[in-house]
């Protein structure tokens, strides 16, 4: 790791002041630091953390705008966003904004205007850049703003100037990856994790790593390897592979944090290439299947002081870049799922006690999971969008089967699966509500017509799934039973939600509209068109007793994919803005 002070006087990135930092009417002057205890119980009004809490839950108590008077929703304010893949989640405290942009620019805003208060513009390489350059959010600590650089160091910028206070090299030059995805913040430790190395780019399976930070001075505190070798455990799953074959085990979503049980919850991303034939050893389809690649498409269970491993259960055997790395949604709930719906339930689960459970759908193939966050242990799992690659569901242990036709073993093989390497489910998060203990998810109705070429399997072109006609749907999932409550179907593909105390969901597709669901029914209350494609994270805060709604609108990775099977869409690409609503005041 290069000194921290060598990297602060070399630093030629920039951070601006737009107003005076103590004037009188500016939020900066009254900021206080945010504090472990904020993040792990933040206040109503205030959204801290990408998801509003460390469980990911993606969910506000404010109660403001509600179902009887969203119809009046205004906007109040946008402002302009840099170009590039818009992704966001912009965070709030104390009455000032902090947005992510592309290529790694942060503004500070007034929340209640729009005003830029100050700018940081990273001077980034002009070579060795990833090609995917997209920051989908930040994180906030003491007086501090965190983020993942794009050139692999994390930084650390002092929240009231945007002054560079930081920065540690996580990554070396030579290690291909990114990150996306800020760190989640677990009692003073920056914690997460990363894209990584592919099979022809540079750097190997030693790049597949979640680290942890202190955030006092930036030191790495411990590392965790998500590519076992030389004889740790799983090491054996990748059946005698050689470590410089194995590649491209990830994690590029933000981890969910349980401080009483001190820890942290990853998903993770598939192998490179994706189908293994092209580097497995193996006998026959069924010997392949079988192989598990250890920890490809599983959740990690971290010790958050220490980096150890304390469970891990594996969702799927990839073959087709079904990614598992989405939020991990942390619930207490009462357990009893209903077996007309759930098709896969623990036989020794007892119906009506409570677990702390991790749930949701963490992976693209949109099946929802409930699992005891302590132990690992399986609950259950049902089916939401249509899905032909898991055939079955070990109901004791969570182990997946797949239908041996769909598990490639020669170049030249073509096969339909579904959904798609785009989901299914993807990064578009869903959310939770206490008020009806139910998940709520954007899913997409989509299949690929794959074909194995030389190198890996060709993922195109995508179709509509068989029986619909409609790619994007918004489904309400029971936590308690497993039933789905109700379902919410429209041509365009369907983005992040958040839900709120009012009884309401929020979330945009990539047609431009952006709507207000009623949580019991799922009947759309209120709806804007929007400049652009609604392709951040909602979420909703308050300043001075008024509630607001805000969302990041724009271009975004998946909108090509999408595009393609709903070409009678034509959302503009590009205009890149944060957009806000409110209530008209009295």
């Amino acid at each position: 790791m290069k000194s921290l002070k060598t990297l602060l006087l070399g630093s030629v990135s920039v951070a601006v002041l737009a107003m005076p930092a103590m004037a009188q009417d500016n939020p900066l002057a009254s900021y206080t630091p945010v504090t472990d205890a904020m993040l792990q119980n933040p206040d109503a009004g205030e959204w801290l953390s990408w998801r509003g809490t460390l469980d990911n839950q993606g969910y506000s108590p404010l109660d403001q705008i509600n179902a009887g008077n969203v119809g009046d929703l205004r906007t109040v304010w946008s402002r302009t966003l840099s170009e590039g893949n818009m992704e966001g989640t912009p965070l709030v405290h104390d009455g000032v904004m902090f947005v992510p942009h592309p290529s790694d620019v942060i503004q500070a805003l007034d929340a209640t205007t729009g005003d830029l208060l100050w700018e940081y513009r990273r001077a980034l390489p002009e070579e060795g850049l990833p090609s995917i350059i997209v920051t989908r959010n930040i994180a906030l600590w003491d007086n501090l703003v965190i983020f993942n650089s794009k050139d692999n160091f994390l930084v650390a910028l002092d929240a009231t100037s945007g002054q560079l206070v930081w920065e540690t090299q996580v990554r070396d030059e030579n290690s291909w990856g990114w990150s996306t995805n800020a760190p989640i913040v677990a009692n003073g430790k920056a914690i997460s994790g990363r894209s990584c190395s592919q099979q022809d780019g540079p750097g190997g399976y030693d790049s597949c790593f979640l680290t942890a930070h202190d955030l006092e001075t930036g030191e790495e505190l411990w590392r965790f390897y998500m590519i076992p070798t030389d004889g740790a455990p799983g090491d054996d799953s990748w059946g005698g592979v050689p470590n410089d074959v194995r590649h491209h085990v990830g994690s590029w979503i933000t981890p969910s944090f349980d401080p009483e049980l001190n820890m942290v919850y990853f998903g993770t991303s598939v192998t490179s290439p994706y189908s293994k034939f092209y580097f497995a050893n193996f006998t026959d389809v069924a010997d392949l299947e079988a192989q598990e690649f250890l920890y490809q498409t599983s959740t990690l269970a971290i010790d958050a002081d220490t980096g150890e491993l304390v469970w891990y259960q594996q969702h799927i055997r990839d073959q087709w870049d079904l990614d598992h790395p989405f939020e991990r949604i942390l619930v207490d709930t009462v357990i009893a799922p209903n077996a007309d719906e759930v098709r896969w339930i623990n036989p020794n689960l007892v119906p009506g006690e409570e677990r702390r459970v991790l749930t949701g759908i963490p992976g693209k193939t949109g099946i929802f999971y409930s699992i005891d966050r302590e132990t690992g242990e399986f609950l259950w799992a049902r089916e939401t969008v249509h899905q032909t690659v898991i055939s079955d569901i070990d109901p004791l242990t969570g182990r997946a089967s797949h239908p041996l036709e769909f598990i490639p073993t020669e170049v030249g093989q073509q096969m339909v699966t579904c959904p798609a390497a785009a989901g299914g489910k993807d990064w578009p998060a869903g959310a939770y509500s206490p008020l009806t203990n139910a998940i709520y998810y954007p899913l997409q109705n989509t299949c690929a017509q794959n074909l194995t070429t030389d190198t890996d399997i060709e993922l195109a072109p995508m179709l509509i799934a068989p029986g619909e006609e409609n790619v994007g749907t918004i489904r309400g999932i029971s936590v308690e039973t497993g039933e789905e409550l109700w379902k919410f179907e429209t041509r365009a593909p369907t983005m992040a939600l958040v839900a709120t105390g009012g009884g309401l969901i929020f979330g945009g597709d990539l047609d431009r509209r952006f709507r207000a669901l009623d949580q019991e029914t799922g009947e759309v209350l209120w709806e804007q068109i929007m400049p652009a494609q609604v392709s951040g994270f909602p979420m909703t805060y308050s300043v001075d007793g008024r509630q607001y709604v805000a969302v990041q609108v724009g271009s975004m990775l998946l909108s090509g994919f999408y595009l393609s099977i709903t070409p009678d869409l034509s959302p503009p690409s590009g205009g890149n803005a944060v957009v806000v609503f409110a209530l008209p005041e009295d």
